[in-house]
Formats: C-alpha cells, structure tokens, sequence
C-alpha cells in the first residue's frame, strides 16, 4: 500500500484517501459504503480510482438511534436521571488531540471531578462516554482508578459499545471533541461544547470538520455550571424561534435516513449473486439498559435555604474543592461508605441506600439507631429503602419517615432538607401535620410527608428539648 512521503504534506484523511483505498494502484474493497453524496464528491476528487466501488447505503448506526428517540424517557430513567435534571454527557473519541488524548491541555483529569464538584447534584447528572479503544489502549483497570473520583461523585460511566447510543439519546447536553459521537449528538440537536477542538485527521472540506471549527469551545478553567446554562439557554431559545428545523449536521449524516438496513441488504445478496429475501430488511432495536442507580460516596456539601412556611431549598454539591457560593446555611452529608472518615465522623447527616428486608442491615430502626451510636457528632441518620421515601432517626430517638413523590428525587435530599429545617428551630410537629416542601434548583417543588414512627417516651417524640438535642 502507498504510505505518504515524509515532509510531504499533512498526513493523509482516514478513510478517503489514496494511501488508505488502493493497493498497487487498485482498489482494496470491491465496495466502499458512504452514508452521503458529499462524501462521494471528496472521494472523486481525493482518489477517483475508487469511485466505481462507491455504494450510498445511508448510516445504519444513525438509524438505530432515529427509532430509539421515542424511548428517551426510559433512556434517562436507566440513568437515574430525575425529572428536570440535565444530563451532561462527556465522550472522546480516541486520539492524542481528543479529550481524553496526551497531546492537548489534557483537560479531562481536571473537567471529570470539577463536574461533579461544581455542579449541583440533584440539577445536573454528569456520565461519560469513553472510546472502547482507551479502554482497551490503558486497560479497564486504570480507567476506573482515573475515574475513581469522579465516579464517587456521582459519574455514570456508559458501556462504550452497547450503551453510548442510548445515552446519546438520553442527553441535554454533550462535552466532547471532533469524534462521531459529538457530530451524532449535533445532528440529533443536542447542544455540544468542545472540550477539544482539534481538525486534525479531519478532512478539512468534511462536514465534521466545520462542525468542529464553529462548534462552541469550552473555556477549561472558567465556571461550568455559568457556561453549560448559557449554551442550554441558547439553544432552547433557537428551538422556540425555530420550532420543528433540524440541525444542519442531520442533513449530512445520511441521505437516505431510515433506509439503510434495506440498501445494505440490496447490496450485500447483489455481491454474492443471489435473490434477496421477500421479509423487510430490519435493524436491532437499541436495548433498554440496566438501571444504574446514582450513589454518591463522595462528602456532600449542602447548601439550605427557608424562603417561606414549610418549603426548604436544597443543594447539593459532592466532594466541592471550595465552599459553594451563595447565601444560606451549609452542613454535610455523607454515605456511609464514603472512603472518607474522617469527614463521616464530624457529618451532620449520615446516610446510605438499601433496601428493608436486607439482613445485612436490619431493620431502618436498627440500622439508624446503630451509625448515631457509632458516629456521635451525627445529627440525623437516613436509610434509602425505595425510590421516594426514607427512615430518619435524630439524635435524641425520634424517628420519621420521608416520603415524596417516586422517583422524583433522591431521598436523601429530604433528610437534608429536614435538618435544615430542624437546626432553624422550628418543630417537625409543623411538618407532619401540612408536609414539606423540596426545592432542588430547577426541579421540584416536592412535596414530602412527614410521618412518626416512634412511640412516645423519654428517648421518644416527646422527649425532651430538639430532635437534635441528646437525651439526658
């Protein structure tokens, strides 16, 4: 095969040129499947020795998706994603000049744990989508430990293969760099802001190409949260100006969207010489994938507020570098199997998730009244046994459960929102007989019951002083 001459010119496009098609000046492929006529005019003009072995199939991979959208809500929830949460998805595709490649400003290792620092947990669910190269490139294991951080904070990390579409889908918002999942993302009109921005390797006529130069950059080190908002905003604001337009890059994704099984098919049995069958040629649908429930180990800080009678507005912000900005009354919470201590010792909030027949545990009972006997500086101990409700016990014996609508936050956020309304002074009586009201951000209000579970007596609801109080 020809290879480039050395100090010949920029290297030569992957897939379209010269040095990749022929062999001894002839083609090596009896077919060269294209998804788009604009990529038959580059390949005429960069190599017309094989242009005959030319086939326009459209994009089998960009169909599989297309059928997928009407089960984005699904997508999101596989996810934990809640209701009004944005899902930010980063990808890289596998290169020294992508996000997660050496030969950049190497903003990866720092972008991962600021996402789940910066932005507020129950608002924003960060996942990654990493090319099954650098998988295989650094090996699983040191991918986790890169991640490790992140992942505690609350990273989904998405199987390269066989979940990435489904995520793609399921996304607000893409942080990548000029691989296919980021072109993939822009044609199905999810806003992308390039953490890498790199045309290298790109056809510099291609359509990717000039995504990549007018895409919006990233600013690596400035505030996340003011520029993901900004992008969100704009775009949100262009899809009510402009309802029902597809985004430019869709046009040039596929020629013939929705038909590529068939046309693949039609070629496939005219290369082998046979009839094709009379049953219509289908795709796979994209799986639904397993649930993957967040659980955020990392220290959370929590930031309250109480605008009005029995609402509370919470943040939350796991393992930030800096107090979080912004007025109100902070305190914090940690899973128990925080691989942090020392922070657990000194929490106000202790909690965890399980489930209620889990013999590992005991009873929420045993469970709550056994880390306030362990962790003596707790407050509040919570345990997560479904999807909206929780078993609280305060310090001083009382116990109550939290429950809220299924599925639309997490919990946990309730027992902070209780503690916060405890340490204001004000009685959980007030609560359980109108309930509380959650705000998260943008999501919410929930409105929460509050229930006793305790009988009275001296360590009971009526004992003595606050919830907070220990008993004499």
């Amino acid at each position: 095969m020809e290879r480039p001459t050395p100090g010949a010119g920029p290297p030569p496009v992957f897939g379209l040129s010269r040095d990749w098609l022929l062999a001894d000046g002839s083609p090596v492929a009896d077919a060269l499947v294209l998804s788009h006529p604009e990529q038959l005019e580059r390949l005429r003009a960069a190599c017309p020795e094989a242009v005959p072995t030319a086939v326009l199939a459209g994009d089998p991979c960009f169909d599989r998706i297309l059928a997928a959208l009407p089960y984005r809500e699904r997508f999101r929830r596989a996810l934990d994603v809640r209701p009004g949460q944005r899902l930010v998805l980063l990808n890289s595709t596998w290169n020294p000049d992508s996000l997660f490649g050496d030969g950049g400003e190497d903003i990866l290792p720092s972008l991962l744990p600021r996402l789940t620092a910066e932005l507020p947990a129950d608002e924003y669910r960060p996942a990654a989508v990493l090319h099954p190269n650098i998988w295989r490139g650094h090996g699983p294991g040191q991918i986790r430990v890169w991640l490790d951080r992140a992942r505690r904070g609350g990273l989904a990390l998405v199987d390269p293969l066989e979940g990435w579409r489904q995520a793609l889908i399921a996304a607000d918002v893409v942080i990548g760099d000029g691989g296919s999942v980021s072109y993939y993302a822009a044609a199905l009109g999810t806003p992308v802001l390039m953490g890498a921005a790199s045309a290298d390797g790109l056809d510099a006529r291609s359509p990717v190409a000039a995504f990549v130069r007018q895409a919006p950059r990233l600013v690596p080190y400035a505030p996340l949260r003011a520029q993901l908002d900004a992008l969100l905003d704009g775009a949100e604001r262009q899809r009510r100006q402009q309802p029902g337009t597809p985004p430019g890059p869709a046009e040039l994704v596929s020629s013939a969207p929705g038909e590529a099984a068939a046309l693949l098919r039609r070629h496939f049995y005219r290369f082998i010489g046979i009839p094709e069958p009379e049953e219509p040629a289908l795709l796979d649908p994209l799986p639904l994938p397993p649930y993957e429930r967040v659980t955020r180990t990392a220290p959370m800080r929590v930031v309250t507020r109480l605008p009005g009678t029995g609402e509370i507005e919470v943040s939350r912000y796991a393992d930030p570098r800096s107090e979080p900005a912004g007025d109100g009354n902070a305190h914090t919470a940690v899973h128990e199997d925080t691989l942090d201590p020392d922070r657990r010792a000194l929490a106000d909030v202790i909690f965890r998730y399980g489930t209620a027949d889990d013999p590992r545990y005991g009873t929420a009972e045993e469970w709550t009244a056994e880390v306030l006997a362990r962790h003596p500086y707790g407050e509040l101990a919570a345990l997560v046994t479904d999807p909206g409700s929780c078993t609280v016990r305060a310090r001083n014996g009382t116990l109550l459960r939290l429950s809220g609508p299924p599925a639309a936050a997490d919990p946990a956020v309730y027992v902070s929102a209780l503690y916060a309304w405890l340490t204001a002074g004000k009685a959980w009586e007030e609560l359980a007989a109108g309930g509380m009201t959650v705000r998260t951000g943008r999501t919410g209000p929930h409105q929460v019951s509050v229930t006793p579970l305790t009988p009275d007596g001296p360590d009971g609801l009526d004992g003595p002083g606050s919830p907070l109080t220990r008993p004499s």
